[in-house]
């Protein structure tokens, strides 16, 4: 009789233990399903961000913004000019 109940004891125990593994388990899939949504809500204002650089900075957009302050732009360097001969190892 006593080696029943400390069975029936033991097996409520596991149980008891079991279902808590499996709560803490369901918890955890609810924050890592939170987690998730909100490293993708950064992500998605993140690419906004960077589409908004993007088109700010555009050769045509900043080339709009330096025309409407009528700015007087020259290039740092030349380029260099090509000579009639296409084979370097003539010169």
């Amino acid at each position: 009789m006593i080696k029943l109940l400390i069975c029936l004891l033991s097996g409520v125990v596991l149980g008891v233990f079991v279902l808590q593994l499996r709560q803490q388990q369901l918890e955890l899939a609810h924050q890592n399903a939170d987690l998730h949504d909100h490293i993708k809500a950064q992500q998605a204002k993140l690419w906004n961000q960077q589409l908004q650089i993007a088109v700010s900075t555009a050769p045509s957009a900043i080339d709009k913004t330096v025309s409407g302050y009528k700015l007087e732009m020259i290039p740092q360097f030349q380029p260099p000019t090509l000579h009639a001969s296409a084979n370097p190892d003539e010169e």
